[in-house]
C-alpha cells in the first residue's frame, strides 16, 4: 500500500498554501518532498497525518481514508513535525514509555529500549529532554515516531540541527525503516535528498513542479548534453566553436562544453584526438539538484 494524494487543497484567507496538488508515496521507497519556504510542505504533511484538514481533495493512508478515520490513520503512522514537540521536564525513558502507553503497546519497556537503541540514544536516556542538545532532542522526536513500528513515516526536516555524524546515523535508521514502511520525508539539504531518496516531489507555492525519480529529474532538467574536458594546458577553444560546441572555460585548463548532439562525447574524442589536444579527463557535466532545485522554485513566504 501507499500514500495517495488526489487533488489536495488548503487555503489559508485569500492564499493557495496547496494548490489542487496530486501524487503517491509508494512502499519500500523514500520519497524527498522538496521546496522553499512557504510552499506548502508541511501543510500537506499536517494534512496527509491528520492534524490539518484539507479544504478539498482526499488523502488515503495504506487503504484509509484520512478525512473519515483520523485516528485509524495515525495508528499507523508515525510523524516528526519540523517543530519537534517534547515534554522537556521528562526524561528519554520515561518520555518514551509515555508514548507506548499512549499507543497502548505490549511489551513497552522492550519497545522503548530498542528504539533508544536504533535511534542512538543509550548516553542520553537517562537524561532529562530539556538537559539534550538540539541534535539529541531530534533522535528523541525520531525515535517517538517509531517506537509503535508505523507502516508510514512522514518526516519533515528530520536531521535539523544533527552534525555531520549524527546525520550518517540517522541516515542508516531511515533506510532501514524504508525496507518495510513508506516514507515521505522534506528537507531543506540537497546532499540528504541525493543520499536518500528514491522518488523527489517538488512544490513551490503550493504547486508540484517535478514529480520523478531523482535521476529523471536530473535528466530532464539538465537540458543540453555537456561535457566537462580538462586538458594539461590551455587550448584554443575555437577549435570546438567552430564544430558547433559551446565552450565555457572554468577553472585551470577545464572547458564546459555543450551541444544538442547526443554523441558529444564521441565527437569531443574525436576532435580532441585529430588536434592532438593535452586530454586529461572528459565526464559529463550535469547541473548538480541544487541547480535544478533552483531553476524550479521561485520561493514564498511561510506558511
Amino acid at each position: 500500500m501507499s500514500v495517495i494524494i488526489d487533488r489536495l487543497t488548503k487555503v489559508y484567507g485569500t492564499q493557495k498554501a496547496v494548490n489542487d496538488i496530486s501524487f503517491e508515496a509508494q512502499k519500500g521507497i523514500i520519497t524527498g518532498f522538496l521546496g522553499p519556504n512557504g510552499a506548502g510542505k508541511s501543510t500537506t504533511m499536517k494534512m496527509i497525518t491528520g492534524y490539518l484538514r484539507p479544504d478539498a481533495g482526499t488523502i488515503t493512508v495504506e487503504g484509509i481514508d484520512v478525512l473519515e478515520q483520523h485516528r485509524q490513520v495515525k495508528k499507523i503512522t508515525g510523524y516528526l513535525p519540523e517543530h519537534n514537540p517534547l515534554y522537556l521536564d521528562m526524561y528519554v525513558r520515561e518520555f518514551l514509555r509515555f508514548i507506548g502507553g499512549i499507543y497502548q503497546l505490549s511489551g513497552v519497556k522492550n519497545k522503548v529500549a530498542e528504539v533508544i537503541q536504533k535511534c542512538g540514544l543509550e548516553r542520553e536516556a537517562h537524561k532529562p529532554i530539556r538537559a539534550l542538545s538540539k541534535g539529541y532532542r531530534q533522535r528523541v522526536g525520531l525515535a517517538k515516531a517509531l517506537i509503535h513500528d508505523p507502516k508510514v513515516l512522514i518526516l519533515d526536516e528530520p536531521t535539523s540541527g544533527l552534525d555531520p555524524n549524527q546525520i550518517v546515523d540517522i541516515r542508516k535508521v531511515i533506510k532501514e525503516a524504508a525496507q518495510d514502511k513508506t516514507i515521505l520525508l522534506s528537507t531543506h539539504i540537497m546532499q540528504e535528498v541525493e543520499a536518500l531518496c528514491d522518488q523527489v516531489i517538488i512544490i513551490d507555492k503550493g504547486n508540484i513542479v517535478a514529480n520523478d525519480k531523482l535521476e529523471n529529474i536530473k535528466t530532464k532538467q539538465s537540458g543540453s548534453q555537456g561535457m566537462l574536458l580538462e586538458f594539461e594546458a590551455s587550448i584554443e577553444t575555437k577549435i570546438f566553436e567552430d564544430a558547433g560546441f559551446t565552450v565555457v572555460e572554468q577553472s585551470g585548463y577545464s572547458y564546459l562544453i555543450e551541444s544538442e548532439n547526443a554523441n558529444i562525447r564521441a565527437e569531443l574524442l574525436k576532435i580532441t584526438s585529430e588536434h592532438a589536444l593535452p586530454l586529461v579527463s572528459l565526464k559529463k557535466a550535469d547541473k548538480s539538484l541544487e541547480e535544478i532545485f533552483q531553476g524550479l522554485t521561485k520561493g514564498g513566504s511561510d506558511v
